[in-house]
């Protein structure tokens, strides 16, 4: 019976999320700032039902697909151009924010030991660039800032968890080696990202054999729960096994699944980021309604005050840093002063604003192992998910409501850079059809009138006249099945230049999604959903 009452919650809680994110749209609101807000007033319903959580199983569950599913559609490209921003702020940075929260916290909270300090310090130091994305893509913000935003949030989660991981450690049996956590840093990257490229590998070797289009996307499903489990019985980092195989398996997914995979892998894999997201940030609020009716020492009014100076704590040292890694480094380099000007101070200051956190946060806190090595409750849990909770609050809502007007009275310019990528894109793929179009004139089931039809259709997108017609075939079912094969190859020829535009630079990973998407809806449209490439 107790098994079902937790069914019914969890079940009731999915019906919260969704009338939350409903509400949010509507609103115009982004979905994660509105989601804080609504656990925050679910902890004051009575007789809430509450979902009790195994805190091993909360990384598990969550982090996984949501990390995937980032690093699927970051841009290699971009993020590689900008790896010194990125590291600056992934690495540089957490450090700077655990160190300088443990401090403070060390100071506020009477009782508080250094390792317990540095675990909340390493709870709240990653940023969670959902909802800072969201805002800046809304308003067109230049493509570089927005990709150092996602590349930062991909790399800053393995960062702060293996200090956070190092600080458990130290809370739970009392000992704590510096060098030892150094070395653990370095081997858990470099393991991390060996897991994930194995598991990439053995992912896009499974897609190559599989013809089921489900038995496809169970695949991609599976593919980071394997990444994780295996970082984590590796000692590894799970975080960064799961980024380097999102990363890996997109370079090669155009190339080995057919249009109907990618049009449904994207609608499955949309909707759980979605319901993830959703459930991660209305859980905590159940969670605190449980500790505020079990009671607090000190009360609630002291963990608001501590919660609020903490915050700062944490604002403070982001606008602090990223000014400073941004003009130090060029400062120090002549060619780098040259080849990476100083960006406008307007972009700056958007980048030191963003600094929300997020759903990394709340899975850290709930995972907070509930006793020591001795037995002994693991001291200031509560305390802690309390302070994470209104960390979140006060940096998602109030830093989140604040970043659009701030880039408004910034005037920062906007960006065309990924439309312009676009239009080249069109061009050069529709002149790739083209050719494949002339190749194909020679073979005996190719018609000329549907040659001719091919060619006027790929000639009028060269002109940019109007956009690509296919109109019903009414010939014979023989005429039909040769039109479709001509036009199979003139997509592929389309899709192939595509990615070797993405593979040579040329183009973002985020215009090749856009394309590739319209060819596909276009493959399918006339039947070619399940062909695959060639």
């Amino acid at each position: 019976m107790e098994d079902l009452y937790q069914l019914e919650a969890v079940i009731l809680l999915l019906i919260g999320v969704l009338i939350l994110m409903a509400i949010a749209r509507r609103l115009v609101i982004p979905y994660p700032m509105f989601l804080v807000l609504g656990g925050l007033a679910l902890s004051f319903v009575p007789r809430v039902p509450v979902v009790h959580l195994d805190p091993d199983l909360v990384f598990l569950v969550f982090l996984p697909p949501v990390l995937w599913a980032a690093a699927y559609f970051t841009s290699l490209r971009d993020f590689s151009m900008n790896i010194r921003t990125i590291s600056l702020l992934a690495v540089g940075l957490v450090i700077a924010t655990t160190a300088g929260v443990a401090a403070v916290a060390r100071a506020i909270v009477p009782g508080m030991s250094w390792p317990v300090a540095f675990v909340l310090g390493a709870i709240v130091s990653p940023p969670d660039a959902v909802a800072a994305t969201a805002v800046a893509r809304k308003l067109n913000l230049p493509h570089r800032l927005v990709t150092v935003l996602e590349g930062e949030s991909l790399v800053n989660d393995a960062t702060a968890l293996v200090l956070y991981r190092a600080a458990i450690v130290a809370s739970v049996t009392g000992t704590f080696v510096l060098s030892a956590t150094l070395i653990q840093f370095v081997v858990a990257a470099a393991g991390g990202i060996a897991i994930g490229l194995l598991v990439g590998a053995l992912t896009r070797l499974a897609l190559r054999f599989t013809d089921d289009s489900l038995a496809a996307i169970a695949v991609t499903l599976v593919a980071p729960y394997a990444a994780w489990i295996l970082g984590e019985r590796a000692h590894v980092s799970a975080v960064l096994a799961c980024v380097a195989g999102g990363i890996y398996v997109r370079q090669g997914f155009s190339e080995i699944t057919a249009p109907a995979v990618r049009i449904q892998a994207k609608a499955v894999w949309d909707l759980l980021v979605f319901l993830l997201n959703g459930v991660i940030f209305v859980l905590i609020g159940l969670q605190i309604g449980v500790i505020r009716e079990a009671g607090i020492p000190g009360g609630m009014r002291r963990i608001v005050v501590q919660g609020a100076l903490i915050s700062l704590t944490a604002i403070a040292i982001r606008l602090v840093w990223v000014p400073l890694a941004v003009v130090i480094p060029r400062l120090l380099s002549r060619s780098l002063r040259a080849r990476d000007p100083i960006p406008a101070w307007s972009v700056i200051a958007v980048v030191g604003w963003a600094g929300m956190r997020g759903i990394v946060s709340l899975a850290a806190a709930l995972a907070l192992p509930l006793t020591t090595a001795t037995g002994a409750r693991f001291p200031f849990r509560d305390e802690i998910i309390v302070v994470t909770f209104l960390v979140i609050l006060s940096t998602l809502v109030f830093q989140g409501l604040t970043l659009p007007p701030l880039i408004r009275a910034l005037r920062i310019g906007k960006d065309d850079t990924l439309e312009r990528e676009e239009a080249f894109a069109r061009e050069e793929a529709a002149r790739a059809a083209l050719a494949r179009v002339e190749e194909l004139t020679a073979e005996p089931w190719a018609h000329h009138e549907q040659i001719g039809r091919l060619r006027d259709s790929y000639s009028q997108r060269l002109r940019r006249a109007s956009p690509l017609q296919v109109g019903e075939d009414n010939a014979s079912v023989k005429a039909q099945a040769a039109f479709r094969r001509l036009r199979y190859h003139t997509l592929e020829a389309e899709r192939r230049r595509l990615i070797a535009l993405r593979d040579e630079g040329a183009i973002s990973d985020e215009v090749l999604h856009r394309l590739e998407q319209e060819l596909d809806v276009e493959a399918m449209r006339i039947g070619l959903g399940e062909a695959r490439p060639s």
